[in-house]
C-alpha cells in the first residue's frame, strides 16, 4: 500500500537513485502494460515517466485508495500545497525526489498536475454522469493530464522544422493528440472495470448512453449481460477506438526516441477492447487483460509503425 504523507517529514530523504528505485518498483507492480512500455524509452525519460505515475497514483489513492474515506476537499488543498512545495523544489517525501528531480531536467508545467487534483475533487462528490461532455471533462482531468505530462518528457521532433520551406511556421504541437491518448486509456479503464465501480456505488458510463440503450441503473447493478448490455458495450468500444485513432495521429509529432515506447503503450492498452470483447462483454464476472504472448507479439509492429508512420 502506497503511503500518503500528512505533513512535510523532518528525517532525511532517500537518495536520488533509491527514489527512482521506488518509483520504478512501484510503476512495475501497479502498472505492467504501462511499464512495458516505459522500458522502451531512453533511461532518462523513462525515470521520469515513473516519478510522475507515482505522482499520479498517490493523487488518485486520496479518493480509491484504502483510506479514501478519510479524504476531504482539505485532504485535497493539503495535497496541493505540497506540489506547489515540490515544484520549488522542495521534495516532501522519498519518491518525491526523482519528481523534484524529473522538474529540473523536463518542462512539465503545474497545471496538468492541479488539474488533476480537481478530477479527484470530482470522485468526491459524483459517482454518476449525464453527458459524455461531462465524462470527457472527468477524463480530461484525471488522465488526459497524464497525457500532457508524458509529452512534455517525450519531447517534440523540430527537424522537419529546420527545412528552409518551413521557417517561421509554427511548430508541431502534439498536446491534443496527448490528451487524446489519455481519455482513451481512461474510457478503457471505466469500460474495464464497470463490474468494480459498480459495486463501489459508481457508474462512469454516461447515463444518456444508458438511456439510448434502454439499460437501467439496476440492471447495471445486477451485472445484466444481455443484447441491450451488448450493444451499449459495442458503442462504448468503438467510441474509444476513434479517440485511440486521434491519438496516433500525434506520434510522429513526438521525438524519434519516444514514438516506439508510446505506439507499444497505445497498441497494448487498445488490445484491453479486444480482450472485453472476447470476453463476450462480461466485464462483470471476468477481467479483461493483455496476456504476456499478446504483448510481445505487438512490439514488432509497433516499432514498424514507430519507423514508418
Amino acid at each position: 500500500m502506497l503511503q500518503l504523507p500528512e505533513s512535510p517529514r523532518k528525517k532525511p530523504l532517500v537518495s536520488l537513485q533509491d527514489s527512482y528505485e521506488q518509483c520504478r518498483r512501484i510503476t512495475e507492480e501497479y502498472a505492467k502494460t504501462f511499464f512495458l512500455g516505459t522500458m522502451l524509452m531512453p533511461e532518462e525519460k523513462r525515470r521520469a515517466i515513473w516519478a510522475i505515475y507515482v505522482w499520479c497514483r498517490r493523487t488518485d489513492e486520496l479518493v480509491d485508495g484504502p483510506n479514501s474515506a478519510q479524504t476531504t476537499d482539505a485532504t485535497l488543498d493539503h495535497w496541493e500545497k505540497n506540489l506547489e512545495t515540490i515544484f520549488s523544489g522542495c521534495p516532501i517525501d522519498d519518491v518525491d525526489v526523482a519528481l523534484v528531480d524529473t522538474l529540473e531536467r523536463f518542462p512539465l508545467d503545474i497545471q496538468p498536475f492541479r488539474d488533476m487534483i480537481t478530477g479527484q475533487r470530482m470522485d468526491l462528490y459524483r459517482n454518476r454522469y449525464e453527458t459524455y461532455e461531462e465524462l470527457e471533462l472527468y477524463c480530461y482531468r484525471v488522465a488526459g493530464t497524464v497525457g500532457l505530462m508524458s509529452a512534455a518528457v517525450m519531447g517534440i521532433d523540430t527537424t522537419n522544422n529546420s527545412a528552409p520551406w518551413n521557417q517561421g511556421k509554427t511548430p508541431p504541437d502534439p498536446r491534443k493528440e496527448a490528451i487524446a491518448l489519455g481519455i482513451a486509456n481512461q474510457l478503457t479503464n471505466i469500460l474495464r472495470d464497470v463490474g468494480e465501480d459498480a459495486r463501489r456505488g459508481r457508474i462512469y458510463l454516461p447515463l444518456e448512453d444508458l438511456a439510448r440503450f434502454n439499460y437501467t441503473e439496476q440492471d447495471l447493478f445486477n451485472g445484466v449481460v444481455d443484447e441491450r448490455w451488448r450493444s451499449l458495450m459495442k458503442f462504448e468500444i468503438q467510441r474509444a477506438r476513434q479517440i485511440f485513432a486521434e491519438a496516433e495521429r500525434g506520434i510522429s509529432l513526438l521525438s524519434p526516441d519516444a514514438r516506439f515506447p508510446v505506439w507499444s503503450a497505445l497498441m497494448l492498452y487498445r488490445q484491453i477492447l479486444d480482450a472485453i470483447e472476447r470476453n463476450k462483454y462480461d466485464v462483470f464476472r471476468k477481467r479483461a487483460y493483455v496476456s504476456a504472448p499478446r504483448k510481445l507479439i505487438s512490439l514488432p509492429l509497433a516499432r514498424l509503425r514507430a519507423a514508418v508512420l
